[in-house]
C-alpha cells in the first residue's frame, strides 16, 4: 500500500515578517501512523527538498510524542529533507494522498495547479483524499463532477475561533471554516484544539494539529477496510 504525503514549500506568514511552513506534529504523527502500519510513503512538495517547518510548531509547549520520536529518528529526518517535486507525482502510483497542515499550504498548495490536478485525479480514480488542520483549505479550488469537492460532504478544518486565538484571522488568505462552508461543505467542529476527524466517503478531514493522528488513522482504516474505492 502506498500513500503520498504533500507538504507546503511556503515559509512566509503573509506580510507579518514572520516565518511559517508545515506544522511539525502534522507531519510527524501521520508519518508514524502510516509507517507503523507498514505503508510505503512518498513525500512531495512544490519545490522539493526540505519543506519549511513552522517555528512556532516546535516551541516547548507544542512538543508531542511523535515529534520527540522524529527528533530521534535520523532516517525520518532524511526522508523529510528530500521531498520529491510535486509536479512529478502521479495518482496512478499511489493508493491515497494526505496533506499535513500548518499555515503554509494556505498560500501555495491552495492555489497550486499541480496540487489541484493531482487531488482531482486521485478522487476521480476512486482514491481517498485526506487533509488536516489548515490543509482542507487546499481543497477550495478542487472540483468533482463540476462542483466543489466538499459540496454536500461532512468536513472539518481549522476553526474560526482557533484562528482568532492565534491572532491570524487578518493574515491568512481565507478562513478554512468559512471557505468550506461557502463551498457547500457540511462543516462540523469540536472545541478549540480538541482532536476531531471526519470520514465522508473517500474524503477525510481533521480539525487541528491534535487531529493529525486521528486523520491518519481514519485514512489507514479506510484503505484497509477494502471500501476506499467504493466510497462515494
Amino acid at each position: 500500500m502506498k500513500i503520498l504525503m504533500v507538504f507546503t514549500s511556503h515559509d512566509t506568514l503573509g506580510d507579518t515578517g514572520r516565518k511559517t511552513g508545515f506544522w511539525l506534529e502534522e507531519g510527524a504523527a501521520p508519518y508514524y501512523v502510516f509507517r507503523d502500519a507498514g505503508i510505503d510513503l512518498t513525500l512531495a512538495s512544490p519545490k522539493g527538498g526540505q519543506p519549511p517547518v513552522d517555528p512556532k510548531s516546535d516551541l516547548p509547549e507544542n512538543q508531542t510524542p511523535a515529534m520527540a520520536r522524529f527528533k530521534e529518528d535520523p532516517e525520518a529526518q532524511k526522508v523529510f529533507a528530500h521531498t520529491k517535486l510535486l509536479k512529478d507525482m502521479r495518482s496512478e502510483e499511489f493508493d491515497a494522498v494526505f496533506y499535513p497542515g500548518g499555515h503554509g499550504p494556505m498560500w501555495d498548495l491552495a492555489e497550486d495547479q499541480d496540487s489541484i490536478t493531482l487531488i482531482e485525479a486521485f478522487y476521480n480514480a476512486g482514491k481517498p483524499v485526506a487533509a488536516v488542520c489548515h490543509a482542507p483549505g487546499v481543497l477550495h479550488r478542487v472540483t468533482y463532477k463540476g462542483a466543489p469537492i466538499v459540496k454536500g460532504k461532512r468536513v472539518t478544518g481549522f476553526t474560526n475561533t482557533e484562528e482568532e486565538e492565534v491572532q491570524l484571522t487578518k493574515v491568512v488568505p481565507f478562513l478554512v471554516e468559512d471557505e468550506l462552508t461557502r463551498l457547500g461543505g457540511l462543516y462540523e467542529k469540536r472545541g478549540n484544539w480538541e482532536s476531531f476527524a471526519i470520514t465522508d466517503g473517500r474524503l477525510i478531514t481533521g480539525q487541528n494539529p491534535a487531529s493529525s493522528t486521528a486523520g491518519a488513522q481514519h485514512l489507514v482504516k479506510l484503505l484497509t477496510s477494502g471500501h476506499a474505492s467504493t466510497a462515494a
